[in-house]
């Protein structure tokens, strides 16, 4: 989500910059005339990686002042060296940046072709201008970047916090979040890339796998629309809804909110090479052949990379949704040092035998719960748990 790249703003928004640079939006509100209205955009997911989750802004629409600017809180440098380093750590910037509506519509219609809803707001011509005015100071340049939180703190829940703020009392949001948890809404969407769900499976701790609450539900675009569907404001004294009309600027023939489900091929792999390890090992026994083999070394090699990966991702990054990974029971870092006598062909020494009696087991304890615990495992990753074991076995008996 939150997926629009840094781009020039030229034409019309020359203005904007103008106040923007100039003064707080206090001193120099934006003029409106009585016809401008403010809307809830959400842009559907699309297929790129970055579009997976879809994506919100706020139009302001003044057709007398000609203004038609879209402010978006999901602006991100992508040309940054540092982009995907930042975001591993968990110190990535995001802004709020101002675009031309058309162009911007053009980019989501032509480009990517993803649906585009619009929601128009039923505020009163102070509610308009105060949450306007509030826009326009958070998008000047000394206010405008704030450290982007995939789960918490993103392109959606910034204009939660908007509303919250400039409405305040008038705002009520009455919708109720979904009964089930942030890891299984996180699967809607990724349910025809099996890859990307398995990733995030194995990186995301036991933190995720709670309900969320009905604000928190809101960082995702689809359900900050449906809370937006739901919401009242007061108008004098009276509680009206807070949409007073939805438009469909755009939606392709056939396009579906949430991809299909693909078909499962990571845990049919998965199971299939246990198939296989395990039937060899059966065969080695009965042949009284070497039991361990340099496939044990890649097999130990790879788990202890997942383990040391996952272990940073838990202590040596600011992100908190990758602690407590129950993961961690089953690709144990240490792994790569058997990997490596593995790779040498070197005998267990009997500090290595202890280690690989303790590890096999607690992996064993964690493959036959493996749907019973407080974390949710992946069902692809249960067969390779369960493959460690046997051939944790295989090394001990030699």
């Amino acid at each position: 989500m939150c997926d629009h790249p840094t781009g020039p703003m030229r034409g019309k928004l020359s203005l904007l910059l103008l106040m923007l640079t100039a003064a707080p939006a206090a001193s120099q509100p934006l003029p409106l005339s009585d016809s401008a209205r403010v809307a809830l955009v959400t842009i559907l997911p699309g297929r790129a990686l970055y579009a997976a989750f879809g994506h919100s802004a706020l139009r302001v629409h003044d057709p007398v002042q000609g203004i038609d600017w879209l402010f978006n809180y999901g602006t991100f440098d992508f040309s940054d060296p540092w982009f995907i380093p930042r975001f591993v750590y968990g110190q990535l910037d995001y802004f709020l940046s101002v675009s031309d509506y058309a162009r911007s519509v053009q980019f989501y219609r032509e480009v990517e072709g993803r649906p585009i809803v619009e929601q128009w707001l039923n505020l009163t011509p102070a509610q308009r201008d105060t949450l306007v005015a509030f826009l326009m100071w958070n998008a000047r340049p000394e206010n405008r970047t704030y450290r982007y939180d995939f789960l918490f703190d993103n392109c959606s829940t910034r204009i939660r916090d908007v509303l919250e703020r400039t409405l305040g009392d008038a705002l009520r949001f009455t919708h109720r979040a979904p009964e089930t948890t942030f890891r299984r809404l996180l699967d809607l969407y990724v349910a025809d890339r099996p890859l990307l769900q398995l990733g995030f499976y194995l990186t995301l701790g036991q933190r995720v796998d709670r309900p969320p609450t009905a604000r928190e539900v809101m960082f995702l675009p689809l359900e900050l629309k449906a809370a937006f569907d739901r919401a009242q404001v007061r108008r004098d004294t009276a509680w009206l809804p807070l949409v007073a009309r939805t438009d469909t600027v755009f939606w392709p023939a056939g396009h579906r909110p949430l991809p299909e489900p693909a078909w499962p091929w990571p845990t049919v792999l998965g199971w299939l090479l246990f198939a296989l390890g395990a039937s060899a090992t059966l065969v080695a026994w009965r042949r009284g052949r070497p039991t361990t083999t340099r496939l044990d070394a890649l097999l130990f090699g790879l788990v202890g990379l997942v383990g040391l990966l996952l272990l940073l991702l838990w202590v040596a990054t600011l992100h908190t949704v990758t602690a407590w990974n129950w993961n961690l029971l089953w690709a144990w870092p240490p792994h790569l040092v058997v990997a490596v006598r593995l790779w040498r062909r070197r005998p267990p020494t009997r500090r290595e035998r202890t280690y690989l009696v303790a590890t096999g087991l607690l992996t064993l304890l964690l493959a036959l719960g493996w749907f019973f615990w407080p974390q949710e495992l992946h069902p692809a990753l249960q067969p390779i748990a369960l493959l460690l074991v046997v051939r944790t076995a295989a090394r001990i008996a030699r």
